[in-house]
């Protein structure tokens, strides 16, 4: 690499300058803030660990976005985290012993060996919660809510959620009794929404004509509240199942709507995000002028089976720096006092009396008087000086 190339960084990652990491820090700070007052307590996760416990219960896409290593003390093959959800899973299964609801969230950064998307980190700063221990509605609800108020203490808004149920999907295609390959298929024509395909597929595949016609009809069922209404005509003979979820996701809704009420509320019941590891109802905050989910979730009760304590689970999480990016706060440099570069006790106890009041004194550590530039680059309004009659007083620049 040539000397003067030595600045560039890796497509997709980047460094982030004082004004954008002070902005980081605050909303970091006050969204943990937030959970915290909700009963979630802060877990920090290892960056990097053995790749079997890492991708438990992960999804073959994840498998993909995760740098892999050997370990030169054991030989094993170690990763890099891509999520952090699969790691809580753990703690709560291992470490926590409780049995009552766990409530756990987490800020910290993961690698991805590709973006995700357009313009999208490969060193994202993942902030989320997780709820262990509860299988109820209220949970996937509380957290449904606890996303809208992370997007609304980040700045972010309107907001419109997208609500689903995995086990609709799921629950037609066991009835169906699909080979593998085949859910594999029919799940790859779902998720391009090409529904001529599907339509094609179904009549070839599955000899159960009922079947066949309510998962060409779920494929077809997103849109508003009334998409509720059209999935009980749909999918009125299913089985208990599916006509389970569908209960499950109509009671989510009306509570989210009870509690969001001026929040809108869409619906997609073929919505397969996380399909190998989400179990339940899935959810998804969206806010205009971004193409992609800026935070989501869902239930996913069978992850903590591999660590040895099947706990009921549900969570979400966000990319801090994606909602840095979209927030409309204002987050400035507070103003700061220059002291002068004095070995004097009383000036000494002045700086630190201010300090410990939350103010931010910088020592003037060049010879001669700091100029208008200096003082403008430090953010500084006030500064110590030398008082008269002995001693030292503050002064407004």
């Amino acid at each position: 690499m040539k000397s003067a190339d030595r600045w560039l960084l890796p497509e997709g990652v980047e460094e982030v300058l004082p004004p954008q990491a002070l902005k980081l820090e605050t909303l970091r700070r006050d969204i943990l803030d937030l959970y915290q007052s909700w009963g979630y307590e802060l877990v920090v996760t290892p960056l990097i660990e053995y790749l079997d416990s890492l991708l438990v219960g992960s999804s073959h896409d994840l498998d993909l976005h995760t740098f892999k290593l050997t370990d030169q003390m054991s030989g094993r093959m170690m990763g890099l985290r891509a999520d952090i959800t699969p790691q809580v899973a753990r703690i709560d299964a291992r470490n926590m012993h409780r049995n009552g609801p766990a409530r756990l969230c987490y800020a910290d950064s993961v690698v991805h060996t590709r973006p995700r998307g357009l313009l999208t980190s490969r060193v994202p700063i993942r902030i989320g919660a997780e709820l262990f221990g509860s299988a109820s509605v209220s949970a996937d609800v509380e957290l449904i809510v606890l996303m809208s108020r992370t997007l609304s203490q980040a700045g972010i808004g309107p907001q419109h959620i997208v609500l689903g149920h995995v086990g609709l999907f799921r629950g037609l295609v066991a009835a169906a009794e699909l080979e593998a390959e085949q859910e594999a298929e029919l799940f790859d024509a779902v998720q391009r929404k090409a529904f001529a395909d599907i339509d094609i597929w179904l009549d070839e595949q599955v000899e159960n004509i009922n079947l066949a016609r309510m998962l060409k009809g779920l494929c077809r069922l997103s849109g508003d509240i009334t998409v509720l209404d059209e999935a009980e005509q749909v999918l009125a003979h299913a089985p208990p199942q599916v006509r389970q979820a569908l209960d499950e996701l109509r009671k989510t809704a009306e509570a989210v709507q009870k509690r969001l009420p001026d929040h809108s509320l869409g619906f997609d019941l073929s919505e397969l995000r996380g399909y190998q590891y989400h179990t339940g109802t899935v959810f998804a905050a969206y806010t205009p002028g971004y193409g992609r989910a800026v935070a989501k979730g869902g239930r996913y009760d069978e992850i903590g089976q591999a660590y040895g304590r099947a706990r009921p689970a549900s969570g979400f999480d966000a990319d801090l720096k994606i909602l840095a990016r979209l927030s409309s706060l204002e987050v400035r440099r507070p103003a700061s006092i220059l002291a002068p570069d004095e070995d004097d006790a009383a000036l000494q106890t002045m700086v630190e009396d201010l300090r410990r009041q939350g103010e931010v004194v910088i020592t003037h550590l060049d010879e001669g008087e700091a100029d208008a530039a200096l003082l403008k680059e430090l953010s500084c309004d006030r500064r110590i000086v030398a008082a008269p009659e002995g001693g030292w007083q503050l002064v407004t620049i």
